[in-house]
């Protein structure tokens, strides 16, 4: 890996901006933001060919790209194209999501997880398994017919994957796992996120005190806030320490109420944005299938036959566009909502989620009007128009 600095454009680190500055890279790793007169002649300059450097987008929820799902036929292959499917669209991390399925096919996904991860496949931060621990009432997209309660071998498979992970986050429902469980997998350095569910508001905070740090695609397949029963909606915007995740593209949730839940949130946890994207993007596809049952893909919605949501049609520069130009968000608002906040999330932000020394040198250049110009992971080029 070599040194150089990357000049000509605006510097957004995740926290301010910076003018007539350069992104110091050196060997793979942010060395420094530097005024220009400052580097070193020695020094190779680049010109980033682009209005702005920002930090390069996590995505904790994605099931598919490039015209692949993650399952149990996806292997290695399958996720280095959905990872280099992503990075056209700014995101430098993922965690590949496993929709409910099989025993056997969660084994073959993690297997393929594991190798991933030991091939430090760029791009690759891990596995979201979605399920299929959840909530029948609450199942969404997910077969019914694959949910199930957690036992002790899922326990000790889901704590001995995560030894080989550089994260591992499981979305489950306190309807099919238990307190003790919770606390077991947290304990093994799995992140718990509560999600297609529909318990109450004191369940879901009992769960958060047992160590579930997270809620996955709020305001989606679980228990809505009233009056009288504030739900998993209300329990996540109550708690500080819920990080919560949410799907903003147009269709999963109105822009008011995005508006809504990012005023009412408590800290320190905040919300950040997630895809939950399918095998469509970067695709012309109209249409796939999904644990055998065929979605349809039709003007930005993905459905069932019979209209269920199964995931979304976005990708996450669109996201920050939407943030941004429709919720009304400022830019570095929406820009830290797909960085910054995602790393701190799952507790990657030492090494990921901004442009400060010592971090990854994953970042992505945009042009004036939000397009990617360009998708840096670990300071070499991971995708470019140019």
């Amino acid at each position: 890996m070599s040194s150089f600095a990357l000049a000509g454009a605006r510097i957004f680190d995740g926290e301010t901006w910076f003018e007539n500055h350069v992104l110091m890279v050196d060997n793979g790793r942010i060395s420094a933001i530097e005024a220009r007169e400052k580097v070193s002649r020695e020094l190779p300059i680049r010109d980033a060919r682009g209005a702005m450097i920002v930090p390069g987008f996590i995505d904790l929820q994605v099931n598919g790209g490039g015209g692949v799902m993650f399952d149990g036929n996806c292997g290695v292959d399958g996720l280095r194209e959905i990872c280099r499917a992503h990075a056209r669209f700014g995101t430098t991390g993922l965690l590949p999501t496993l929709i409910t399925d099989t025993r056997e096919a969660t084994a073959v996904s993690v297997a393929a997880g594991l190798e991933a991860a030991r091939s430090g496949m760029p791009g690759f931060l891990g596995l979201h398994l979605e399920g299929p621990h959840l909530s029948i009432e609450r199942k969404g997209a997910h077969d019914p017919a694959l949910i199930r309660p957690m036992e002790d071998e899922d326990l000790a498979a889901l704590i001995e994957a995560r030894k080989g992970l550089p994260s591992l986050m499981v979305t489950l429902a306190p309807e099919s796992a238990t307190v003790d469980q919770v606390r077991a997998l947290v304990d093994g350095g799995v992140k718990v996120s509560l999600g297609h569910t529909n318990t109450t508001c004191k369940t879901a905070l009992a769960y958060a005190e047992a160590g579930a740090s997270l809620v996955t695609h709020l305001f989606n397949a679980m228990s809505p806030l009233t009056h009288r029963e504030p739900g998993v909606v209300g329990a996540a915007l109550q708690s500080g320490q819920l990080w919560v995740g949410m799907i903003a593209d147009g269709v999963h949730v109105d822009p008011v109420a995005i508006g809504v839940a990012l005023r009412a949130k408590n800290g320190p946890a905040r919300l950040f944005a997630v895809t939950d994207a399918m095998s469509t993007i970067g695709t012309d596809m109209t249409s796939f299938t999904l644990n055998g049952r065929t979605i349809m893909r039709e003007n930005g919605r993905l459905t069932l036959a019979d209209g269920t949501l199964a995931g979304a049609d976005i990708d996450m520069i669109s996201t920050v566009v939407y943030l941004h130009r429709t919720v009304g968000l400022p830019l570095e608002q929406a820009l830290r909502m797909v960085s910054v906040y995602p790393a701190q999330a799952i507790g990657l932000d030492r090494s990921r989620g901004g442009l400060t020394a010592g971090k990854e040198a994953d970042f992505v250049v945009l042009d004036d009007d939000l397009g990617v110009v360009s998708t840096w992971i670990g300071g070499e080029v991971a995708h470019s128009i140019l």
